[in-house]
């Protein structure tokens, strides 16, 4: 067969438990319809009733596998005694069934006695080699076989490692690698056909040295998190954080199907042992955070949530310790912590040296370059910086001497690295140590740009300490936020009113973009309570008016603009996305005004942007109110969509914006957007809209007060409130005529700085930048 007759688009998983739901939610969420099977239960009425509950349960689940309620109607339930022929009618089938040999063997057989020739069939499995899966099944089966191994949550997790026999179908596996890609928004890595590939065997030996070392140095568990954290650019869930993400009873069923398909000798025995304790929370319910509890829990014990740890010795629980270490709080750099004098410090270098000594053995092994190994760890474990990056942060030669010295093994690659480093720039090009001791570039899939490779090439058009401008080719011009959180200020305001000008004269579309893990958090808050706290109202005003000029400008630019946002896009960010053109939107990101919620209301022309929105929407009721009282709900309660999808429903995004299911597609996919708008460009026309006045404002105001009496608004939410209603609404004179944007500008201006000025808003300032949550007044 050619590649072109290898197409996917309807996908079957069979089994429905957390992992095979979430994988067929995913499949749904990119747009395809997916069968999802599962077994008839012994005597049961409803013989789909496993898949169907399984369908509810994720209806309701939070986080939420589904990315929008349309997503949920495209997934079918059925069992496989009775739908089983159903699968002839699919491209790609998925099982995730238990992990037991001879139970996938024979589920195998019954679905290549119903599928069509060339369906692609994958496995789910994490443990299971490929070619024990496939013994003794006809040629054409073993052809259209993979392993397909996802990450759960099979929504968030961007990772999906893929591994392949001597005689699968080479087509075959790169349209299930396009179609992961692209429609589900997986990192395909590929990997050889290792028990546990990288993720589960590299992953799984490094949480097992982090307990076994934190019981040798007799470390708490928030002293071991604490080390195997930040400092390493690991969530800080840390070790035992992460354990009970996963669940401690999930450790023991993976650690045995490791220990029985590793050869003698392999690094993970040592590490794989029984913990007495561990055995013990399992038996009591202590399975982690779907549970009981795990290493940590919360002690709900008269109606109040502390949190407590566990003490790894007596296994008693007690108040949850922050910890205090001068040294470890100077400490910024991985070899730094590593050096710490005491058991902090044997701690790091005891799990580190152990783990960057195995990740070095398994080139060649699991996965054949050091590339591969980095982008299983950054996206399977979500790590910052892959081991051999980290390698080269710690530096080798002294990490090669240290291990020497601690009797720690020193793989081949480690010794061939030498004084050099597994990574570097070459003409521009990142390159990775190979094997055999030579550099090879690192090649993006095809559709793929970054804007990290763009800026290790160029200089940018334009800069100050927020914000860049870069030329990313085809006249188009990428402004990137590099801002603390990429929080708005004012030099970002700055910046994009120079960029703006620079692309009118010489470009010809403006992308607004960048790859920090959020798009914008909002506005700097620290900057406006420090200008609060010495009263200089002067510069909050500017700041205001600079926005709303900024934002107006963007939007009636006689060029495209394309907002690119992904994860959060709040406050300002928020209204970055609505005065854009088109917004090409990452699916993870989520999107929302969230003023109200510390005290103050959307001043950049958010409020009018919402209006607009709402009274335009086709399929809302007509009249002012309507419009206005649904965008008073969602701004007074500082609503956020939870997917683009959501943003979409919610009108943050448009129905004609595109989504990006890869974050590394997006800026691709965006740039292509402002292209294909170019020609023939005219920016919007102003619009006036109709707003209720003052019986609309008593309206509003009086729905606030009833949410205060009943306890869900606080005092100050509602003074927000009011302020809001009286943006929303046009103020307190009588509107006949339609209003244009000046008015609505000017109102949210002077609302904002009335509720700036207030002690209870700066207290939720103060909140917000030690805790991250706003506090109730």
């Amino acid at each position: 067969m050619s590649d072109t007759e290898f197409k996917i688009n309807t996908v079957a998983v069979i089994g429905s438990g957390v992992m095979g739901s979430g994988i067929a939610a995913q499949v749904a969420n990119a747009g395809h319809k997916v069968l999802l099977l599962d077994i008839v239960p012994e005597g049961a009425e409803n013989r789909n009733v496993i898949a169907e509950t399984a369908l509810a349960r994720m209806k309701k689940a939070d986080p939420a596998p589904f990315m929008s309620k349309r997503a949920a109607k495209l997934v079918e339930t059925g069992n496989i005694e009775d739908d089983l022929e159903k699968l002839a009618g699919v491209d790609w089938i998925i099982e995730v069934v238990v992990e037991k040999l001879d139970v996938k063997q024979a589920l195998y057989r019954r679905i290549d006695a119903v599928r069509k020739p060339g369906t692609a069939i994958s496995s789910n499995t994490s443990t299971i080699p490929l070619a024990r899966l496939v013994e003794g099944m006809p040629e054409a089966f073993v052809r259209d076989f993979m392993i397909t191994h996802f990450f759960n949550p099979p929504r968030y997790m961007r990772l999906m490692e893929l591994v392949t026999g001597p005689d699968t179908n080479e087509a075959l596996a790169a349209a299930v690698t396009d179609f992961a890609d692209r429609k589900l928004g997986k990192s395909v890595v590929v990997c050889n056909d290792r028990p546990g590939f990288v993720a589960n065997r590299l992953g799984v030996t490094w949480i097992q040295l982090g307990v076994l070392k934190a019981l040798e140095q007799g470390l708490t568990v928030e002293e071991a998190d604490a080390v195997m954290g930040k400092p390493f650019g690991i969530p800080k869930t840390g070790i035992f954080g992460l354990i009970d993400l996963v669940g401690l009873d999930l450790m023991p069923h993976i650690g045995a199907s490791l220990k029985s398909a590793l050869p003698d000798g392999d690094m993970f025995h040592e590490t794989n042992r029984d913990l007495p304790l561990v055995n013990k929370m399992i038996a009591d319910g202590y399975t982690g955070r779907k549970g009981k509890g795990g290493f940590y829990r919360l002690n709900r014990e008269g109606g109040r949530k502390i949190k407590e740890a566990i003490d790894l010795e007596s296994g008693r629980y007690s108040v949850s310790a922050k910890v205090e270490s001068a040294e470890l709080k100077a400490a910024r750099k991985p070899r730094q912590v590593m050096e710490i004098d005491g058991p902090l410090g044997r701690y790091a270098f005891g799990v580190m040296a152990n783990t960057l000594s195995y990740a070095a053995s398994l080139v060649g092994d699991a996965a054949d370059d050091i590339a591969a190994i980095d982008e299983v760890m950054r996206l399977g474990y979500n790590w910052r910086w892959g081991p051999f990056e980290l390698v080269d942060m710690i530096g080798a030669p002294w990490l090669v001497a240290r291990m020497r010295e601690e009797n720690i093994p020193v793989p081949d690659v480690l010794e061939k690295v030498g004084e050099r480093t597994f990574y570097r720039i070459e003409d521009g090009k990142r390159q990775a140590l190979q094997p055999d001791g030579s550099y090879r570039d690192i090649e993006r899939p095809e559709g793929v740009l970054m804007l990290e490779d763009i800026k290790r090439v160029s200089k940018p058009l334009l800069k100050n300490g927020s914000a860049s401008a870069w030329d990313i080719g085809d006249g188009v011009v990428c402004f990137e936020f590099t801002s603390k959180a990429n929080a708005m200020d004012d030099q970002i305001m700055t910046l994009l009113d120079k960029t703006i000008g620079l692309v009118k004269k010489n470009y010809k579309a403006l992308v607004i973009y960048n790859e920090g893990t959020n798009f914008s958090v909002g506005a700097n808050l620290g900057l406006a309570l420090f200008a609060a706290n010495i009263a200089a109202w002067g510069e909050i005003e500017k700041l205001v008016s600079n926005g709303q000029a900024t934002y107006r400008k963007m939007k009636y630019a006689p060029f495209p603009v394309v907002a690119a946002p992904s994860g959060m896009a709040l406050g300002g960010g928020c209204e970055i996305v609505l005065h854009s053109d088109a917004v090409q939107a990452y699916a993870e990101t989520y999107i929302g005004l969230v003023e109200c919620g510390v005290g103050l209301v959307p001043a950049w022309g958010g409020c009018r942007e919402m209006l607009t929105r709402w009274q335009n929407n086709p399929a809302a009721p007509k009249g002012p109110m309507p419009a206005t009282a649904k965008v008073f709900e969602m701004l007074s309660t500082a609503t956020v969509a939870k997917s683009a999808e959501e943003a979409r429903e919610l009108l943050f995004l448009g129905k004609d914006d595109g989504v990006t299911m890869n974050r590394y597609r997006l800026l691709a996919d965006a740039k292509a957007r402002a292209l294909a708008m170019v020609d023939g460009y005219q920016p919007p026309e102003p619009q006036e809209i109709v707003l209720p006045g003052p019986s609309g404002k008593i309206a509003l105001e009086m729905a606030a007060e009833g949410f205060a009496r009943r306890g869900i608004a606080t005092p100050h939410d509602l003074t927000v409130a009011r302020e809001l209603a009286t943006v929303l609404t046009g103020g307190d004179t009588d509107i006949i005529d339609p209003v244009d944007e000046d008015t609505i500008l000017e109102l949210e201006h002077e609302s904002f700085m009335r509720l700036v000025k207030t002690k209870k808003t700066l207290d939720r300032f103060e909140s917000v930048i030690e805790t991250g949550k706003p506090l109730r007044n």
